[in-house]
């Protein structure tokens, strides 16, 4: 288990729209030897993926990501990306297949096309897929045969959260801008970092075709404007000079930053993963990750992130999930520790053999026990 360590990226003060926060993330200067860019799929992006041998996952995939570590991406970078309705941003390619080959995909060269959030998701999804390993009399035939397949999640499109276009389009990008963290109601939704500051101006947009958990679209929907950020500096005799007035707007954006990385991003930061190391692209490795699962605590996230071989975070991309999706994840973790038997299972979280049944019956895993169980 390891933690999420944003080195070498700096807080910007927060802009603000409605309910929809944006904290810019800036480099000082771009992690050398990575460049990525947006691989853009037809009619928003439909399709399967191939994950192997009769298994496959149907999503909306708009677009994808294409890691580039040949040293030929630097003249590559586009300026002036526009944000506009759905279906109107200019898309300077077109794939005409809807079906996609593994969720991470070597290219020609020292490429790698990778769906952004997709492969964080599916890693959500096949936690303890295979169900019980033991026929314990608990479970159905269902549960033996097949595991938890097949298994789906519900969210949302960027577009569909109320703001988050407005702000994109709105807010100014920062000179050495290479990320955001995006909350809705002052909570996180998102967090996108990528590895150069070019990148990010054509990767910007993107964000209104990510996907967002149900809890961020309730929150931007139903929720009331946040404060926005404003610096208050005291009279003294410091603010006699231009260069003591700069100095205390310094201090100000320094304050701000070090209470966003306390309030508002504690939950990300301060928590420890369990990595997945999905592919190796030279001194790079693309990574995804899962929470601890801990119930009745602050907001958890899973994801995927590219790191240099000193650990320093490239790329990363993160996805909010429901209280829901945490007791899930939770019961599974229990489940499977306890080798899939219901007392001791039910002995771990400290609850009756009936209360347990309860609640994978509630969680949706129901067609996994055995009708008397």
């Amino acid at each position: 288990m390891n933690r999420l360590e944003l080195t070498g990226l700096a807080t910007r003060p927060a802009q603000v729209w409605g309910g929809i926060r944006l904290v810019p993330l800036v480099r000082e200067r771009p992690v050398e030897g990575l460049r990525l860019h947006e691989e853009l799929y037809p009619d928003h992006g439909y399709g399967v993926v191939d994950l192997g041998p009769r298994a496959h996952y149907a999503s909306v995939i708009p677009h994808g990501f294409v890691a580039d570590w040949s040293g030929e991406g630097e003249q590559s970078a586009a300026y002036g990306t526009q944000l506009g309705a759905p279906g109107t941003r200019p898309r300077t390619a077109r794939l005409q297949r809807h079906r996609h080959h593994r969720m991470a995909k070597r290219r020609p060269g020292d490429r790698l096309r990778f769906l952004p959030l997709h492969l964080a998701l599916e890693g959500y999804l096949a936690l303890h897929f295979g169900g019980p390993a033991v026929a314990w009399e608990e479970w159905s035939r269902q549960a033996l045969r097949d595991g938890l397949s097949p298994r789906a999640e519900d969210a949302y499109l960027g577009w569909s959260v109320r703001g988050l276009g407005d702000a994109l389009r709105v807010f100014e990008i920062h000179p050495g801008q290479c990320g955001v963290m995006v909350y809705a109601a002052d909570a996180l939704a998102a967090a996108f970092v990528v590895p150069h500051p070019d990148d990010y101006r054509v990767l910007h947009p993107s964000l209104v075709e990510d996907l967002y958990g149900e809890l961020i679209h309730q929150y931007a929907l139903y929720g009331a404007p946040v404060p926005e950020f404003s610096a208050r500096i005291p009279d003294g005799p410091g603010l006699r000079t231009l260069a003591g007035l700069r100095e205390a707007a310094r201090a100000q954006e320094r304050a701000w930053a070090e209470a966003h990385d306390t309030l508002f991003a504690g939950e990300l930061l301060d928590t420890s993963y369990a990595f997945d190391r999905v592919y190796r692209m030279g001194s790079f490795t693309l990574w995804r990750f899962l929470p601890p699962f801990r119930t009745g605590g602050a907001g958890q996230h899973i994801g995927e992130t590219i790191t240099d071989h000193k650990g320093q975070v490239a790329y990363l991309k993160t996805f909010r999930l429901s209280e829901a999706q945490i007791r899930r994840g939770h019961l599974l973790h229990r489940l499977a520790a306890a080798d899939w038997r219901l007392a001791g299972a039910a002995e771990a979280l400290g609850t009756t053999r009936e209360e347990l049944v309860r609640r994978i019956r509630a969680a949706g895993f129901e067609s996994l026990l055995r009708a008397r169980a």
